[in-house]
Formats: structure tokens, C-alpha cells, sequence
């Protein structure tokens, strides 16, 4: 390599130095010296970096691995070369000009980092976002809770695979009166915080969901699998058990809170991570087992006061065993132990039962089995 003219900058005042650069004897180094540089530099070839930025043919910048209280070691000093034998020289023999260097301890110091990190998210979505949601539940005013219902219900309609708001609604004049007949019978003895609506979707899944404000879904393929309405009664109960305790309202809110610390996580912009969050919090309906366990109790309660025979609660559970076939449903029907549990309850519950009667007629039962049907 010849020598060659570059400019030098020290990183500590914002003088540029003209200096004259060249190979030591020892052939190791580079010696840079000037007129106005004192005393002269002799920078082990080993340790130049070349900054980014600056990996072109036209001009290249260096500096030297240096002990810093950077993450990257890096000398504060500047030689600027533009002289393209030189830069030439350089790109030819120092492979090492382009390494990343980091302090000793970088890669720790990150994954200290990174576990903290992962650790806050885990608190924010498991111990404050619940405790948030909680709180606001309570706080939170019913004329907005029921608003803030009938959105959530839209964009579990979304989720579950709508084109257009009200494309999975199931609706009929002699369906919609059964049902209404079911809910003014368990509701009717009942001080009631809500008015409750009851939405059917068209959707074969076994499945109901409560959502905030006295919203309640409950899908076609779990009407179609009960054989009597009374099982139908005892789901309905069970979700009307939610609504009136906010269990719908502190899971909404702590899934929406949750979406939206993922969508600042991963960028998503478009929404379709709160959808899904919100939507799958929705169908797996995974309360707490004191929550489900207040619920059960009082769905039994509602049944007893209306005088429908819970036995058909309790059938629901055994039968959703026998014809489910892997299909995903909400916790408390699923067919692990606890649910054979909970059947037994209320069979034990129906045993102590009397003077009960028919929750609707053949005609009107029918009627609800077949409000998801198209007419030609």
C-alpha cells in the first residue's frame, strides 16, 4: 500500500487535521502524522473498523476498537480516506473491517432485557390488565356496558366469519317468540340488572358466550344437539349468570386491554389482532373456576324459580360427551372431569326438585330448532 493523504478528525474538538498516512516496517500498523497532529498515531491494522455507511468505493471512514462505555467499543477519532488505491488496498486485505464488535457481557446484558421485558408483558396480561378490568367493571355505567356489549357481539360475528353486520343472525317470528318465551320464564322472578338479548348465530359449533351488557349468543349447533328445551334453558341460565355478575364485562375489557398491548407489540394497524384476541376470549369463555362455579349455582337457582327441571341441564353435559367429537367448546361444557362434576350437581339439584313443567311446548321447541332455516 502506498502512502497516501486522509483527513483526521480526533471526536473531541471539530478540528480536521491533514495527515499523511502510511504502512509501519512492522507492516501492522498504520502511522498517521501532520503537521498539526501531535504526537503522531500508530493504530494496529487489526483493530480498524470501518463505520457503516461508509463501505463504498468512493470514501471510506475508519476508526479503531477502543474500551468504551458504548455496547460497541469504538475509538471517538475519525480517519476520512478518499484516495481509491488506498480504499482499494483496504476492502482487498481487511476482511475484519466490516466486524460488528460488542462490550464483553452485551449478550447477557440483553437477555436480561429481553427476560424483564418478557416477564412486564406477562404481568401486564395476567395480573394487572385483570385487576384493571375489575375495576373498571365495576365503575363502568350500564348504558355503556350495554353499548359497549353490542360491539363486542358485532365483532364476534366478524370473527366467526360475517361479510356484513347481521349476516350470521338466525330469526323467525315463531323462533324469536319461543325464545322469548324461555327468557321471560327464567328472568321473571328474577330482579334483573339487565335486559337481556338473546342472539342466535348461524354457526354449527357447539358454543354460547355472554358478552358485557346483557348481550348473549348462542350458537345453532348447540340448540340442534340438545334433544329438550330445558337443556337449552340451563346453558341460557348459565350465561345470564355471567352477565349479571360482569363476568362478561371484566373479560371483555381485559381481552380488549390485552389486544391492545399486543397490537403495540407486533404493529398490527389493521385491528385484526383485537378481533381475534377478543373473539377467541369470547368462545372459550375461560372464567375463573369460582366464576363458573357462582354461575352454576345460580343458573340452578333460576331454574328452581322458573320451575324448570335442571335434570336437563344435567343431560346437556353427559350428552355433549357422547357427540362432540373434538369439536372446541367453552370450559364449562367440556367433557374433562370437572364437567361430569358439575352434571352430577345439578342431577343431585333436580332430585330435590318438584311440581316442575315444560319450559315450552312441542310446537314452540321446534320452532327454536328450526329458527336458523332459510325459506325458499
Amino acid at each position: 500500500m502506498l502512502p497516501f493523504q486522509a483527513h483526521f478528525y480526533d471526536g473531541l474538538t471539530a478540528g480536521r487535521h491533514d495527515v499523511h498516512v502510511a504502512l509501519n516496517s512492522d507492516r501492522v500498523h498504520l502511522d498517521i502524522s501532520g503537521d498539526t497532529l501531535s504526537p503522531a498515531l500508530h493504530w494496529p491494522l487489526q483493530d480498524l473498523r470501518a463505520l457503516k455507511g461508509s463501505a463504498d468505493r468512493d470514501g471510506l471512514t475508519l476508526t479503531r476498537v477502543a474500551e468504551t462505555d458504548d455496547e460497541a467499543p469504538r475509538d471517538p477519532a475519525r480517519l476520512v480516506i478518499t484516495d481509491p488505491a488506498a480504499i482499494d488496498w483496504f476492502h482487498k486485505t481487511r476482511p475484519s473491517l466490516f466486524k460488528t464488535d460488542l462490550r464483553s457481557g452485551t449478550f447477557r446484558k440483553i437477555a436480561t432485557y429481553a427476560g424483564a421485558a418478557v416477564v412486564a408483558v406477562l404481568m401486564m396480561l395476567f395480573v394487572i390488565l385483570p385487576a384493571l378490568a375489575n375495576s373498571l367493571a365495576k365503575i363502568l355505567p350500564i348504558e355503556r356496558e350495554i353499548a359497549f356489549g353490542r360491539h363486542v357481539t358485532a365483532q364476534m360475528e366478524r370473527f366467526m366469519g360475517a361479510s356484513e353486520l347481521g349476516g350470521l343472525r338466525c330469526s323467525s317470528p315463531e323462533g324469536d317468540a319461543a325464545i322469548a318465551k324461555m327468557l321471560t320464564r327464567l328472568t321473571e322472578n328474577h330482579d334483573m340488572h339487565y335486559d337481556v338479548e338473546i342472539h342466535v348465530f348461524d354457526h354449527p359449533m357447539l358454543n354460547a358466550f355472554a358478552a358485557p351488557g346483557g348481550q348473549v349468543v348462542m350458537m345453532r349447533g348447540l340448540i340442534e344437539e340438545a334433544e329438550r328445551a330445558e337443556e337449552v334453558a340451563g346453558v341460557l341460565a348459565h350465561e345470564i349468570a355471567h352477565v349479571e355478575n360482569r363476568d362478561a364485562t371484566r373479560h371483555a375489557l381485559r381481552a380488549t386491554g390485552s389486544a391492545g398491548l399486543l397490537t403495540m407489540l407486533i404493529g398490527d394497524f389493521t385491528g385484526a389482532a383485537a378481533i381475534a384476541l377478543i373473539g377467541e376470549h369470547m368462545l372459550s369463555a375461560s372464567y375463573t373456576r369460582e366464576a363458573e362455579g357462582i354461575a352454576d349455582e345460580f343458573a340452578l337457582e333460576m331454574l328452581a324459580n322458573a320451575d324448570v327441571d335442571s335434570n336437563g341441564f344435567a343431560r346437556f353435559f353427559d350428552e355433549l360427551g357422547e357427540h362432540t367429537h373434538g369439536v372446541e367448546i367453552p370450559s364449562y361444557l367440556s367433557t374433562h372431569p370437572a364437567t361430569g362434576d358439575r352434571a352430577d350437581k345439578a342431577r343431585a339439584f333436580a332430585a330435590q326438585q318438584s311440581d316442575t313443567r315444560p319450559i315450552l311446548n312441542e310446537t314452540e321447541w321446534q320452532a327454536m330448532r328450526s329458527i336458523c332455516d332459510k325459506s325458499d
